[in-house]
C-alpha cells in the first residue's frame, strides 16, 4: 500500500494538482459541443444534462452497496446537473446500513455503517440497444480511491452471462493508476467472466498532457456485428473481436452477448463513481471527489 500511495503521489506532482479559477470558469461556460456527425448514422438516443437540477428520467439508480466490496453506499442525492454537466460527487460521510447484521457473512449486512457516499446511474429502465456508436464526454477524478466508469451490461441472464462493456474505467491495475477499456462474457463457472481488457497506464496520458485530470475528454465505442472497438480522444485503446466472446457454457449458456438475433436483447448504459476497493485506498483530504459527464449520445447505422 506504500507503493500505491508513492505511485498516487508521483501523479499528483506531476498532472493532478487543484485547478484555478480560470479553469473552472472554462469548464462551466464552454458551449456544449454541437453532435457529432457519423457518415451513414443517425443519433436515436441522448442526454445532454442541459436542465439545472436532478438528472431526467432517462435514469434510475443503484442504492446501497453494490458490488466488488467497495466503500460507498450508492445513493440518488449524489448526482446532480449543474451547468450544462452531470454531476457525481463521492463524499465522506457516514451512512447507517439498514440491512445490518454483525453474525451475516455477506459483506453488504455486516458493515454497520458506509464511510463514504456516491451515485451509480443507469439506464436499464428505460434504454437499450444493441449495435452503434456511443460517444461520452467526461471528466473525471483520479484522486486515490477513485473508481469512476462508463459501462454497458446485457439485459438478458446473469452477470457475466450477460456480457459488460468497460467504455471507460480508471482505478490501480498492476500496482499503478491506469486506464482501462475492457469487455468480458461468461466461462464455464458461476460468476467468473473471460476478459478482453486493455491497460493503460495513466502516466501514459499524463506524458501527453501533464493537466489531462483537469480536462475533459471523449470516450467513443464503435459496434458492430463483429468487433467492439474503444477510444479515448480518438486513440484506439481496445478492439475486441466478437467471433471470440461466445459463452461457455456456465448454466447452459453458449449465447455471444455482443453479436446476437436474440429478440429483446439490448444493452444499457451506467455512470458510477465507485471508492476504494479497486480504486486503492481513498485519501479523505481530497474529498468531495467530483466526476463530471457533459453528454451521452447513442448513434445507430441508417
Amino acid at each position: 500500500m506504500k507503493h500505491l500511495l508513492l505511485v498516487f503521489s508521483i501523479i499528483f506532482a506531476i498532472g493532478c494538482g487543484s485547478r484555478n479559477q480560470s479553469d473552472v470558469k472554462d469548464s462551466e461556460t464552454t458551449p456544449k459541443s454541437e453532435a457529432t456527425h457519423y457518415d451513414g448514422y443517425k443519433l436515436i438516443w441522448a442526454d445532454e444534462f442541459d436542465v439545472d437540477g436532478k438528472p431526467s428520467e432517462n435514469w434510475s439508480y443503484e442504492k446501497g452497496f453494490a458490488r466488488n466490496e467497495e466503500l460507498q453506499w450508492y445513493q440518488v442525492d449524489n448526482a446532480t446537473v449543474k451547468n450544462g454537466h452531470l454531476v457525481i460527487e463521492g463524499r465522506k460521510e457516514q451512512v447507517e446500513n439498514p440491512n445490518y447484521n454483525a453474525e451475516s457473512q455477506s459483506w453488504r449486512e455486516n458493515r454497520k455503517v458506509a464511510e463514504y457516499t456516491s451515485s451509480s446511474l443507469t439506464t436499464n429502465d428505460s434504454f437499450t440497444f444493441m449495435y452503434g456508436k456511443v460517444e461520452v464526454r467526461a471528466k473525471i477524478p483520479v484522486a486515490p480511491g477513485s473508481w469512476p466508469a462508463i459501462w454497458l451490461l446485457g439485459n438478458k441472464w446473469e452477470w457475466p452471462n450477460c456480457g459488460e462493456i468497460d467504455m471507460m474505467e480508471y482505478y490501480i491495475k498492476n500496482g499503478a493508476p491506469s486506464i482501462l477499456a475492457n469487455a468480458c462474457w461468461g466461462s464455464n463457472e458461476k460468476w467468473k467472466a473471460v476478459w478482453d481488457d486493455a491497460i493503460i497506464p495513466f502516466t501514459h496520458f499524463l506524458e501527453k498532457d501533464s493537466e489531462w485530470a483537469d480536462k475533459f475528454h471523449t470516450w467513443v465505442m464503435d459496434w458492430d456485428e463483429d468487433f467492439i472497438r474503444l477510444y479515448l480522444d480518438d486513440e484506439l485503446l481496445n478492439e475486441i473481436d466478437l467471433s471470440k466472446t461466445f459463452n461457455q457454457g456456465y448454466d447452459g449458456n453458449f449465447e455471444n452477448p455482443f453479436s446476437n438475433n436474440i429478440d429483446g436483447f439490448g444493452h444499457y448504459i451506467l455512470l458510477n463513481l465507485a471508492i476504494g476497493s479497486g480504486g486503492g485506498t481513498p485519501d479523505d483530504a481530497q474529498f468531495p471527489l467530483v466526476y463530471e459527464i457533459d453528454y451521452v449520445r447513442v448513434y445507430q447505422k441508417l
